[in-house]
């Protein structure tokens, strides 16, 4: 039975949380969710296009993929391009599109990327990859169909730092590839439970200290590299409308990193909505909770006139 979470008409630059009678998350056995989003039972499922496989980009000596999920029908469709978690480390773009079906029925058509780990190369490559994915979707809009002035980044951990630094990084800047400049302006941000200042993970008695340190290095200049790879560091006003979700028990990612960016995105009157999973671990979400993160999705599409009409 489909929940409905009450929504405020400021949504734009509300907080969110998960009604209180929410079941609390099991901290020993946390329940997960075969989606990230669940799909509510009124929705229509959609049959993506699928194009799997494809280079988008040759570096360290590898042909980088990417896999397509095409919205059927043949008419221009708004994309969202998903990095996946793993502490830059570990873990693969997903292998199908079984977790997504609720960004399908809404009118989504899906690229799912692969870059490059820490064990292949360390910052900012894995950052450098995810802007090379948007300028694939640039180049290439026309023949999968997708609507480039609605390209959405979406990751979950540090694939939602990716997202927010795909999406942040100023046109000009000293990360990015030369071949893969010209990315399609970011429309908005998906930062599940992601990393907003890696800077401070660097710091003993963090879950992800020696993940980050292994991904930052352990250079002269470590400290500036993790600062220029934080996202609070790009804060400014024009960012694209930003929709967080964080569980307040995480014990990956610090809740309080996604607090901070909520304040800084207000502060300079960006569209921002932090929703809360009361209780909720390293998206480990129960499917109520997940079922109200996608009714609080939808409102902040809708509100960000980013819904597609179906």
């Amino acid at each position: 039975m489909r929940l409905t979470l009450p929504i405020a008409l400021g949504l734009l630059t509300s907080t969110l949380a998960a009604p209180a009678q929410a079941p609390q998350t099991d901290l020993q056995h946390p329940p997960v969710t075969t989606e990230f989003i669940a799909l509510p039972e009124t929705a229509t499922p959609v049959v993506p296009i699928e194009h799997k496989n494809i280079p988008y980009l040759h570096a360290s000596g590898t042909d980088l993929q990417l896999d397509v999920y095409e919205q059927p029908g043949g008419k221009p469709a708004p994309v969202i391009v998903y990095f996946h978690g793993g502490a830059w480390w570990k873990n693969a773009r997903p292998q199908s599109a079984a977790s997504f079906h609720s960004l399908l029925s809404m009118g989504f058509s899906l690229v799912m990327v692969e870059y490059r780990l820490t064990g292949v190369a360390p910052a900012p490559a894995a950052i450098q990859d995810a802007r090379c994915a948007l300028s694939w979707v640039k180049k290439n809009a026309a023949t999968y169909h997708f609507d480039t002035s609605e390209v959405i980044a979406f990751g979950t951990s540090s694939g939602g730092h990716q997202a927010l630094m795909a999406g942040m990084l100023p046109a000009s800047n000293n990360i990015e590839l030369p071949e893969c400049a010209g990315q399609p302006r970011v429309a908005a941000i998906l930062d599940f439970y992601g990393i907003s200042d890696v800077a401070e993970l660097l710091h003993d008695g963090f879950t992800l200290q020696k993940s980050a340190s292994r991904w930052i290095g352990d250079g002269p200049n470590a400290a500036a590299l993790a600062k220029q790879m934080s996202p609070l560091n790009y804060i400014r006003a024009g960012l694209p409308p930003t929709f967080i979700v964080h569980g307040d028990s995480d014990p990956v990612v610090p809740y309080t990193q996604s607090q901070r960016l909520l304040t800084a995105l207000r502060q300079q009157q960006v569209p921002v909505t932090l929703f809360t999973v009361p209780g909720g671990q390293h998206g480990k979400f129960t499917q109520e909770q997940s079922l109200q993160i996608g009714d609080a999705l939808r409102s902040f599409l809708k509100a960000n006139h980013l819904l597609p009409s179906r």
